[in-house]
């Protein structure tokens, strides 16, 4: 996988990462929220921590993301990132509205920003622009069409709408676009697992994950070459509500080890408000 300064995706693996629409009239709907906190680890040793926190409803989301280094990884790196996203929801489908993310270190700030119509892309900024390094596989706008951001990916919507974790919470193919490159993450289901953490109590879907990338990349790039061959990617879903689930648990081998990123909070709420109303 490609290295490169956008900490929200590199600390959510392959999938990570979360802009709001101006209000539409539409009738009163009530939101769940979600507040959860995650412990990052490398080889079992504390990395950072990253948070997820957003409100959806039948009709639409909004949610943010972000992650920092701690502990003696911040010593060596300031690495810190937060990423925004809204959409639509429809027919269990999750349509990408708006998309943010702010990443930094100790040498510089980069923001990426996309907005897009129905989960086609219509716009990107990036500033400052990443460098055009030869060997890399060309976006074309047919890699634009029908993807999801980052931060939208983590949003999961059970398609047989019983709102119980099983085969149909994993198995589907999630088409990932970041401004840069595009690639798809393919869920496969395990099995279930019981978890308990500060909030949620239950069962959650175990799903194999793999990544493979579609554009944008350098196919002949060292780590491009492990992520496409890596079989030890595995994602935990668990139910919120409405028939949604979001990860509670990412691992994922890289070329120095392990990274695990664990649910230690996950609490959810009902709030009057609608999504469209915050926005």
């Amino acid at each position: 996988m490609p290295h490169r300064l956008n900490l929200s995706r590199n600390l959510f693996g392959p999938l990570c990462a979360l802009g709001f629409l101006t209000s539409l009239a539409q009738p009163a709907l009530s939101a769940d929220r979600i507040e959860a906190r995650y412990a990052i680890r490398l080889l079992g040793l504390p990395l950072g921590s990253a948070s997820v926190s957003g409100a959806f409803d039948p009709t639409g989301y909004r949610i943010e993301a972000s992650a920092r280094l701690t502990g003696l990884a911040a010593v060596v790196s300031k690495a810190r990132g937060v990423a925004t996203a809204s959409g639509d929801l429809s027919h269990d489908k999750v349509l990408p509205i708006s998309y943010a993310t702010t990443s930094a270190n100790a040498q510089m700030t980069r923001t990426v920003r996309i907005g897009m119509a129905a989960g086609n892309v219509k716009g990107v900024d990036i500033s400052p622009p990443f460098d055009d390094l030869p060997g890399r596989i060309p976006l074309t706008d047919e890699h634009k069409k029908s993807v999801l951001d980052p931060v939208s990916a983590l949003l999961m919507p059970i398609r047989n709408g019983t709102g119980t974790v099983g085969p149909a919470t994993c198995d589907r193919t999630i088409p990932v676009y970041d401004g840069w490159t595009r690639f798809n993450i393919t869920l496969s289901y395990v099995g279930t697992r019981e978890v308990v953490a500060k909030g949620f109590t239950g069962p959650v879907a175990v799903c194999a994950a793999r990544y493979i990338p579609i554009a944008g990349h350098r196919p002949e790039r060292e780590s491009t070459k492990f992520m496409a061959n890596n079989k030890n990617i595995e994602v935990w879903l668990a139910p919120v509500s409405n028939g949604v689930t979001i990860p509670y648990r990412i691992s994922v081998a890289t070329m120095v080890g392990t990274t695990v990123i664990e649910a230690v909070e996950f609490e959810t709420s009902r709030d009057t408000r609608s999504v469209r109303a915050d926005r």
